[in-house]
């Protein structure tokens, strides 16, 4: 454009003021602070009691338990045709700590696959039993007499349980209760008959089950634990019952995980272009919040010290109705006492929302740190991203007792860290290479410990996905 040339707007009119792009060229803009949509609102690390570890392992010393065939069973899908995991077989009772691989495998492949439709009734009260049943996929209802004759639901068996596994040893074994499919099952049956014909053959399988029975059965309280032998309500001079209180022998040990990741910063960046805002600065803020929903996702997702992970078996509870009711979190609050909080995803949360509109209730809430938190019978119920959502729309629900004084969950860390900005958390720097890129290793340690077994507790198989 020439000197004296008059510049015209869109509309063909002269402009009578500077233009709003040529003036941000000399005028200074506001910025926000770089933002991260990977930030969520970790309720687990705000909550959880943390526990200092020095010497970066913590063990917990428990009273001797007798506990056998805790875990699930896993099984392979291949279309339409399902297998049981060999070693998987190790977690029925009979089996506990068996490990011959081959017997384990031949009796994987004896194991018939049937389909029960909802409905169908899988066993029934009374009768003989001579077969177990893996659960691979399904509900199950465990069906009892109530006091008045009637059908009382005993309890909910989801993917992975089993059931009648003691018809396998014991010919005089009856189904104390009816086994009805709630849902569509497949189901995977190892018969007796089979099972003795694999033990005439296999020498380790028939001395593994002459050891069996020849174990002497231990007094145990109704946790598992070892019975103190007490008298009470007694007069005169009876003998007093003498007793000793015996601990696990190998308690287990907790180490503490790690998290790192090593920083790079150019030092033309650091040098020049800190102003307004700290580069270096917003790029630690950045690594260590990316580095905190990692330590959140491994505290619930570890398949070593992961919540879902080391909850216990008969602490694991399927919902009635597969949608998160009140009476399932009813169920969930009375397997522990003290119940401090619950974790859930979102859409879990709202999935027990709707449950409740449909009765007409109405939840409470508690405000926490600024923030409105529903609740159930006063138990705050805190939304967690990390908890896993499958590919048919479940979820899980967590519940907790917590702190060490409680013997409930702990997190474990250790502060006190060279070049430490947080407990547990420490940003170090590693110096500058040839390329003049500075370099910061920034590490988190840390892990999770259930004192017993009754403090964490797990709502497994969650529909979130039921509109009705």
């Amino acid at each position: 454009m020439s000197v004296g040339e008059e510049v015209r707007t869109d509309q063909g009119k002269p402009q009578q003021s500077l233009d709003t792009a040529a003036a941000r060229n000399l005028a200074t803009t506001t910025k926000s602070a770089p933002q991260m949509q990977e930030i969520s609102s970790r309720w687990l690390l705000r909550t959880l009691p943390w526990v200092d570890v020095q010497g970066g392992t913590y063990r917990v010393n428990r009273r001797l338990t007798y506990t056998v065939g805790d875990g699930r069973i896993t099984f392979l899908k291949t279309g339409d045709r399902v297998e049981v995991i060999p070693a998987e077989l190790g977690e029925l009772p009979i089996l506990r700590s068996y490990d011959d691989e081959e017997v384990l495998a031949e009796l994987a492949q004896r194991c018939r696959q049937r389909d029960f439709a909802a409905g169908e009734i899988i066993a029934s009260f009374g009768n003989g039993t001579d077969e177990v049943h893996l659960l691979a996929h399904g509900r199950v209802e465990k069906i009892g007499t109530g006091p008045y004759g009637d059908d009382a639901v005993l309890g909910v068996l989801g993917d992975g349980s089993y059931f009648g596994e003691q018809g396998l040893i014991d010919p005089d074994a009856i189904w104390e209760y009816t086994a009805r499919a709630d849902t569509p099952c497949t189901v995977l049956t190892l018969s007796r008959q089979d099972f003795e014909q694999v033990a005439e053959r296999a020498d380790s399988l028939r001395e593994h089950l002459q050891q069996l029975r020849a174990i002497p059965e231990q007094r145990t309280n109704k946790y598992g634990e070892k019975e103190v032998a007490l008298a009470a309500g007694h007069s005169g001079e009876p003998d007093i019952p003498h007793t000793f209180v015996d601990y696990e022998a190998r308690p287990r040990e907790y180490e503490l995980s790690i998290a790192q990741t090593v920083l790079r910063i150019h030092t033309r960046v650091a040098d020049l272009y800190n102003q307004p805002m700290n580069q270096t600065e917003h790029q630690l803020r950045l690594t260590v919040e990316a580095l905190k929903e990692r330590q959140e996702h491994e505290l619930i997702n570890n398949r070593e010290f992961g919540l879902l992970s080391n909850c216990q078996y008969d602490q694991r509870l399927q919902p009635h109705d597969g949608v998160p009711s009140p009476d399932d979190m009813d169920e969930l609050l009375s397997r522990r006492r003290g119940t401090k909080l619950f974790l859930a995803h979102p859409r879990a949360i709202a999935a027990f929302g709707r449950e409740l509109n449909k009765r007409g209730l109405v939840p409470e809430t508690v405000e926490i740190a600024g923030n409105r938190i529903p609740t159930w019978r006063g138990v705050p119920i805190y939304p967690c991203n990390k908890i896993p959502v499958t590919e048919a729309r479940t979820t899980s629900i967590i519940a907790m007792r917590t702190g060490e004084d409680n013997q409930g969950v702990v997190g474990l860390r250790q502060s006190g860290l060279p070049d430490e900005i947080e407990p547990s958390l420490s940003v170090r720097f590693m110096g500058i290479n040839e390329q003049a890129i500075i370099s910061y290793l920034v590490t988190a340690y840390y892990s999770a410990a259930v004192l017993v077994p009754d403090a964490l507790g797990v709502l497994e198989n969650v529909e979130i996905g039921r509109w009705r």
